[in-house]
């Protein structure tokens, strides 16, 4: 890939940088000359980085993320850093701090969140690939939603070392592109050990997509063309996984009866964790300064009121709420037994198949402001979320569209599989090209 530069254009019609560094220096290497984009919520040293959120607003980090040395050290051009739901808390990219991000492919509907300014940002042809992060879909909803192809590795796969934390056991950091050839390549760059993050594992990643999927098993569950899909998504996303079929891939249907909890036991564990993670946004070690003539409570309620938006404070207040004395047992215990009862029902399933396959999102892209009820918000994540709670490898091709807007194919694979993933995905988007 290297030599094929990209000019970076600063315009941005859809909202989907907060900063930008239209001369970002770039050397040679793997991406000599590639204009990448980064999401907000990974450090970047020198570059203010906000989470889009008020609270970090004009925070410059003093160093980078494990991934932004490796971009570095590839040579890519790190040209800005792109919107997102604060602290990655929506599927929308409307709860940002500093206004919205749009769709390049219809400006009335959003770009899917969390990371939507980074899925814009490519699909307004802006930047050819970018870092998004993944904590329940934050990648793969964005990708569909936009048209784009985006990848939540494997658990472990890619260093969190720098990703400013939400839910600490569900988020990665992963790539997002033009085509499944960006992805693995922008993958072979980031994966790999970080001594510095405890999670990470000594797995790298060496691109070579293959389009044969001949004797292929592709699981299809029940449960993702059920209720709550659009019959048009569905019917896009039958159609594409017949492509598949006609590449020499066998499908078998398949079961995972834990979906029914799946929803539940995510926003149970990542609003636990989050109320954790962001309690150090406080006025005093991060934040804007908290008056210190008043009592500290006074002040801190004070800071994170003002600074905090809605949605970030209402999953605050459920973690904590979740997590105090007396009901620990009852939401973060059980949602932990819930947890391990999807893992299984996936190992279950990879016992007989190679694959699964289904829709990214149940919907295309939503009108802005549609959204506005939390719960409906909320059931939007119920495809992505399993794959996140069982960490393995989930990638949203394109796939078609559905009353004019992309609908995207969600390809789920086993622990450390991520490359079998990208196969089955370069081979759908060989067949259709």
């Amino acid at each position: 890939m290297t030599g094929h530069e990209i000019t970076f254009e600063p315009d941005d019609p859809y909202h989907a940088f907060l900063t930008t560094c239209p001369r970002a220096p770039h050397g040679d290497g793997k991406l000599g000359g590639i204009a990448v984009a980064v999401k907000d919520n990974i450090s970047t040293k020198g570059i203010e980085t906000t989470c889009a959120s008020k609270i970090l607003k004009g925070y410059i980090p003093p160093y980078d993320a494990h991934v932004v040395e490796l971009l570095r050290q590839s040579g890519a051009a790190i040209v800005g850093k792109t919107n997102m739901d604060e602290f990655g808390m929506g599927t929308t990219t409307e709860n940002s701090a500093f206004g919205p991000t749009l769709n390049p492919y219809d400006t009335g509907r959003v770009p899917g969140g969390s990371s939507g300014g980074s899925a814009a940002a490519i699909a307004g042809g802006m930047v050819r690939m970018a870092l998004g992060t993944d904590t329940g879909g934050s990648i793969r909803c964005p990708a569909a939603f936009c048209g784009i192809v985006g990848l939540k590795p494997t658990y472990g796969r890619v260093s969190r070392y720098g990703l400013i934390a939400y839910a600490n056991s569900l988020e990665q950091i992963g790539p997002m592109g033009r085509t499944v050839t960006d992805v693995s390549a922008l993958l072979e760059v980031i994966a790999g050990h970080d001594r510095r993050d405890s999670t990470s594992y000594d797995k790298p990643y060496s691109p070579a997509p293959r389009a044969d999927i001949s004797g292929l098993k592709i699981g299809i569950p029940q449960e993702y063309f059920g209720a709550g899909v659009d019959p048009q998504v569905a019917a896009v996303v039958t159609r594409a996984i017949g492509r598949l079929e006609e590449c020499g891939a066998t499908t078998v249907p398949c079961t995972i009866p834990s979906m029914e909890y799946a929803l539940a036991a995510y926003y149970v564990t990542c609003t636990c964790e989050a109320s954790s993670n962001l309690a150090r946004f406080d006025g005093v070690r991060y934040g804007p300064a908290a008056d210190t003539k008043k009592s500290w409570h006074e002040a801190y309620r004070e800071v994170r009121q003002a600074s905090f938006g809605t949605e970030v404070r209402r999953r605050i207040m459920l973690g904590t709420y979740a997590l105090s004395s007396g009901y620990y047992g009852k939401y973060y215990a059980k949602a932990q037994i819930a947890r391990e009862n999807v893992k299984r029902d996936f190992t279950r399933i990879f016992s007989e198949v190679d694959v699964i396959a289904g829709p990214t999102m149940p919907t295309i892209a939503f009108k802005l402001r549609e959204k506005s009820d939390p719960l409906s918000m909320y059931l939007s994540d119920i495809l992505t979320v399993p794959a996140n709670l069982a960490g393995i490898p989930a990638l949203s091709v394109p796939c078609g569209k559905a009353g004019g807007m992309p609908v995207g194919l969600q390809i789920m694979g086993r622990p450390w599989e991520d490359e079998r993933v990208i196969d089955v995905a370069y081979a759908y988007e060989q067949a259709v090209s």
